[in-house]
């Protein structure tokens, strides 16, 4: 499993999304340009030690990501979406994509051709969104339940 971060903006939230997908197994995509640098003690602070546990990786643009999983369905996380996250028939190789804070995916990524799909993480009336690290972990527990938990204890 894949979780995509397309430039993200807080340290603190790309860092709890490496210790979540330490603790999970899926490798995380960052891609540039970065709103910090990947040695910022917040980003450190918020990973915690999990750094040597966690597969990233750091693409130059949205198209090298594409580009190293070119099998990989891309599953495109936005408010503007009708179809729920729990509604999906989950794969090991899936990318959840999901977009900076505090703006989301841009409407020409949604669009991007290689889109599989959009996903919605229901929300009460009025609410803007979730918090990027809690919303990817959300999905990627979803993801990993649907799929039996591959590796975990």
């Amino acid at each position: 499993m894949h979780v995509a971060f397309f430039e993200p903006r807080i340290p603190g939230n790309t860092g709890a999304a490496i210790r979540m997908c330490a603790g999970t197994g899926a490798t995380l995509h960052l891609v540039e340009p970065l709103g910090f640098e990947m040695s910022e003690a917040r980003l450190r602070r918020a990973g915690l030690d999990y750094h040597d546990l966690a597969h990233v990786v750091v693409h130059p643009h949205l198209e090298a990501l594409l580009g190293a999983l070119p099998t990989s369905r891309v599953l495109a996380f936005t408010t503007q979406a009708t179809r729920w996250y729990t509604d999906v028939d989950w794969r090991d190789d899936d990318v959840l994509l999901f977009g900076p804070e505090p703006t989301g995916l841009p409407p020409e990524v949604v669009a991007h051709p290689r889109v599989s799909d959009r996903l919605r993480i229901p929300m009460l009336p009025g609410r803007r969104s979730m918090n990027l690290s809690n919303a990817a972990s959300v999905a990627t527990y979803e993801a990993w339940h649907a799929l039996g938990f591959p590796g975990g204890v």
